[in-house]
């Protein structure tokens, strides 16, 4: 989801739960935590299969190997995208650069530079109409989850197109920011919900946006109506009539925003951890923590070993924040790969953002809520220092790109009273220090007003509508992006498939097969998923301890 720092890691590659970093974790799921760490979608074409070049740009071309142009934007093949670390599934890729403005409605002639990467279809012969990969986040770089697509069939007979959205980790300018990824690793020495740890957060994100203004970056420009068009340009630069759109986490938030701006390129759209910006906001982060730690409660519950181990394991979590705010825990751990002993304090913020990650890591997490009621922190403790200070939480994120959604998009369209309202309906039991801080949204109000942008149209929180058919699936583990934003943006779209897949968390096609293979059907026969692989799930077995 939102990672606010970024809505959302993928299993793969975590993001740490942090606010900023948070957001992304909203994102994809975390990867990191599993090591020890964590971390956020109308018009119908046939489905008949095409040789490519029945549509595509031009007799016998393959997507992405030729230039095209359209209006101020152009596309020209070239080098592959950089990435962190190299992307097995990129080595056959086609890759160019989509040049475009940075800000359509301003009068700057500046241009950006978004890097694209195509990997073909399995089958010998591709159907018309790519999928395009719109990653998570805000900020993360969809050219860097390539392999979670690919290793998940969406290429079996379509070519998947990855494009680093404006900002991103490979596109030029990159909005990075590592200065707030260093910072989010100190915080995990420092109080979390303190006074004083927010001036810090304040200041780190002020420095990056003073680095970035300084760079000439249009920060204004950084948001979902221009990234909208930045992917509707490559479409007509590369020819092509229409396409499908898959979003993970933040990406389901961009999907959603270019079916109601863009409609007429869209064959279908898959949404995975649904972001309805018309609900985006603290709030609606809250409801979908109660969501997704309730799922995971009630799973143990229903298993006679869980229970009887750890029975009234939600009051017992209840208790367990209400006891860190009013009296954090400092304790000492190290992470694997490094002997050098990390302090970590948890209170009660810091283990609820924990928790919304840890339902990735979902059959720990009876046990770690146990051990530190017993006064054992170590594991959680090395769960949450982990994700903020693996290598894969520095540097990757756009935060540049998070804080263009979140100050023009979420906070002005929801109000202090509303956010804090969110956190006490969700959880009435907890501090009011708690509840002010929505889980991986954490200073998100006061960074807003440091990043100092305009807001965007009221209409970018309008509802989407339309016959475009969609795919909208979410996990019954979710914390992130609760599997209620699946009915509830079905009832505008009348040809939406809901589908929630028990027990899994944020994004289910980075961990679920049957996930996946819903998938790779609803882009075959859009109007009809094959679903019946939901019904031999089971829960997980969640770990007794002594």
């Amino acid at each position: 989801m939102p990672h606010h720092h970024t809505p959302h890691q993928h299993a793969p590659h975590h993001h740490t739960p942090r606010r900023r970093r948070t957001v992304r974790r909203f994102l994809a799921p975390s990867a990191g935590l599993a090591t020890g760490l964590l971390v956020t979608g109308l018009l119908a074409a046939p489905t008949h299969v095409q040789s490519r070049s029945d549509t595509g740009p031009g007799r016998g071309a393959q997507l992405g190997t030729t230039a095209g142009a359209v209006g101020d934007a152009r596309y020209e093949p070239g080098p592959c995208p950089r990435t962190p670390e190299p992307v097995e599934a990129l080595e056959g890729a086609r890759c160019g650069t989509l040049t475009v403005p940075e800000n359509r409605a301003g009068p700057s002639r500046r241009t950006i530079r978004l890097g694209v990467a195509i990997v073909p279809a399995v089958a010998a012969t591709a159907k018309s109409d790519p999928i395009v990969w719109l990653a998570g986040g805000p900020g993360d770089d969809a050219v860097g989850e390539a392999q979670m697509a690919i290793d998940g069939g969406l290429n079996r007979d379509r070519d998947v197109i990855f494009m680093s959205q404006r900002g991103t980790y490979s596109a030029d300018p990159d909005l990075l920011c590592p200065d707030i990824d260093e910072f989010n690793a100190r915080v995990v020495g420092l109080v979390y919900d303190a006074p004083s740890t927010q001036r810090l957060h304040v200041e780190a994100t002020k420095a990056c946006r003073d680095k970035l203004v300084a760079r000439g970056i249009d920060l204004s420009a950084y948001n979902d109506t221009e990234s909208a068009a930045d992917y509707e340009d490559l479409r007509t630069a590369l020819g092509i009539k229409q396409w499908n759109l898959f979003g993970i986490s933040y990406g389901t938030h961009l999907a959603l925003v270019s079916m109601r701006l863009h409609p007429e390129g869209l064959r279908s759209v898959g949404i995975d951890g649904i972001l309805p910006p018309s609900k985006a906001g603290s709030a609606m982060t809250w409801s979908s923590a109660r969501q997704g730690f309730d799922g995971l409660f009630k799973a143990c519950a229903e298993q006679p070993a869980c229970n009887k181990r750890y029975p009234n394991l939600s009051a017992t979590f209840d208790r367990l924040v209400r006891e860190l705010e009013a009296e954090p825990v400092t304790t000492t751990v190290t992470l694997p790969g490094s002997d050098q002993p990390v302090k970590v304090v948890l209170d009660g913020g810091a283990l609820v953002n924990w928790m919304t990650s840890a339902t990735h890591v979902a059959p720990q997490v009876p046990a770690a809520l146990d051990e530190l009621a017993n006064g054992k922190p170590q594991r959680i403790a090395r769960q949450w220092a982990g994700g903020k200070l693996s290598p894969a939480a520095m540097g990757r994120v756009a935060h540049g790109l998070s804080y263009g959604v979140f100050c023009s998009e979420w906070t002005p369209y929801e109000s202090e009273a509303q956010a804090l309202r969110g956190g006490q309906e969700a959880f009435p039991t907890f501090p009011r220090s708690v509840q002010a801080q929505a889980p991986q949204l954490t200073f998100l109000r006061p960074d807003c007003d440091a990043w100092n942008i305009p807001p965007a149209a009221p209409s970018i929180r309008d509802v989407t509508r339309g016959d475009i058919p969609t795919l909208a699936l979410s996990g019954g583990f979710d914390s992130q992006t609760g599997a209620d934003n699946g009915p509830y943006v079905a009832r505008t779209l009348s040809r939406a498939k809901v589908v929630t897949v028990p027990y899994e968390p944020h994004v289910v096609f980075a961990t679920s097969k049957c996930a996946q293979a819903i998938t790779v059907s609803f882009f075959d026969t859009p109007d009809a998923p094959r679903t019946e692989c939901l019904k031999g799930l089971q829960p997980p077995a969640f770990e007794i301890g002594p």
